[in-house]
């Protein structure tokens, strides 16, 4: 076995030990997008998107801090890419926003559901997974490719080499990149904070306060994993790359296409060229470390579909979420967090149409069951 074997292997491991730990910790602190947004419309109540909030916050300092200490560059990340696809961005966004109010919960959340022992988040993952691939490979790629992400903004045809506010924003500062990017990670972080520590039920609780920085942390050590310790020399070309993920770039937790590339793997398995890599080991993390809470805690129970029209709104959740995160290049986690603390412009674009998505299906329940009672 050579050292790329090695380091690959390494960066699958380390991803699933961070998941696993990240699964837990989900799984007792109901950390929930879908909870938070949903709490705060039907209750008014904040607490979780605190959590949610705060996670963003710690996401952005600490990749941030990394970028800063040029431990990785998350210039080489795919969120980063100088193309902003905004319609992409926004289409992707609503579908990704209405399917997980639809299917219960976002992929993050479906996986923890998966390991207390729900059926219904079953049959989500398979859905999500054959939605997802048919969106990068299939026939919904072919869609996406032709109309949705051929309306776009190319940076790089003004000299900008990437989407990073920084390198928007640093030439009219009149500063470099770097500095722009850490500026703008104080000026957004630092509200966030601030609207977090506001309340003080969520200051004294430590449950919310482990849901955020499991998150937030969890995020951050994806980028170190991917973008520092498995950056490494190729042996037999030489070059610089990074090992251990799908699309051969940087990257932190996302919860969509990794379904699709796990579904792969298990349907091909005799395929040699076919691995486990960090994105199908933290899927795989997220399952077990919630199985193992809810085992030890006596929490696992088996729960299915309640009805005939339960059962149809998760697989069309399902499909939405698993179409629409692939065409967003990512989850309420994906992009709404990994994404965001990268500060690629497209992150804000979806994951404001995410909340909006989400938040316009719950009013849309909530109108229907009246009409109903």
């Amino acid at each position: 076995m050579n050292s790329t074997t090695n380091l690959a292997h390494v960066v699958a491991w380390l991803g699933f030990i961070v998941a696993f730990i990240l699964g837990a910790i989900s799984a007792r602190t109901q950390f929930c997008t879908l909870g938070a947004v949903s709490d705060i419309v039907n209750m008014n109540d904040f607490t979780r998107m605190r959590m949610w909030v705060l996670a963003m916050a710690i996401a952005i300092l600490g990749a941030q801090g990394l970028y800063a200490a040029d431990l990785i560059d998350l210039s080489k990340a795919f969120y980063t890419r100088p193309s902003i696809t905004w319609l992409s961005y926004v289409v992707g966004g609503l579908m990704f926003g209405v399917g997980m109010t639809l299917a219960s919960g976002c992929g993050s959340r479906t996986l923890v559901r998966i390991g207390g022992g729900n059926l219904k988040s079953i049959v989500v993952f398979a859905f999500l997974a054959i939605a997802a691939y048919m969106t990068m490979k299939g026939l919904f790629g072919v869609w996406r490719i032709n109309t949705l992400d051929a309306v776009a903004i190319d940076v790089s045809q003004h000299g900008i080499a990437t989407q990073e506010l920084g390198a928007l924003l640093g030439p009219l500062l009149n500063t470099t990149k770097k500095t722009a990017q850490i500026v703008l990670a104080c000026l957004i972080a630092g509200p966030m904070l601030i609207f977090v520590l506001m309340s003080r039920d969520f200051r004294v609780s430590l449950d919310a306060w482990l849901g955020g920085l499991g998150y937030g942390l969890a995020v951050v050590s994806g980028w170190y994993i991917t973008a520092h310790i498995g950056f490494g020399e190729n042996a037999e070309t030489l070059e610089m790359m990074f090992f251990g993920t799908n699309s051969r770039a940087a990257e932190s937790l996302t919860f969509v296409a990794p379904y699709g590339y796990s579904l792969e793997l298990l349907m091909l398995w005799s395929d040699k060229s076919l691995v486990v890599t960090f994105g199908i080991a933290t899927t795989l993390g997220m399952i077990l470390g919630s199985l193992a809470h809810s085992l030890m805690t006596k929490r696992f129970r088996w729960e299915g579909f309640a009805s005939i029209e339960d059962t149809g709104n998760h697989i069309i959740g399902a499909v939405l979420m698993g179409a629409g995160g692939v065409t967003a290049m990512g989850c309420t986690i994906g992009q709404g967090v990994s994404g965001l603390s990268t500060l690629a412009a497209g992150a804000f674009f979806a994951l404001a149409a995410m909340i909006f998505g989400c938040a316009a299906t719950l009013k849309y329940q909530y109108w229907k069951l009246m009409q109903e009672a």
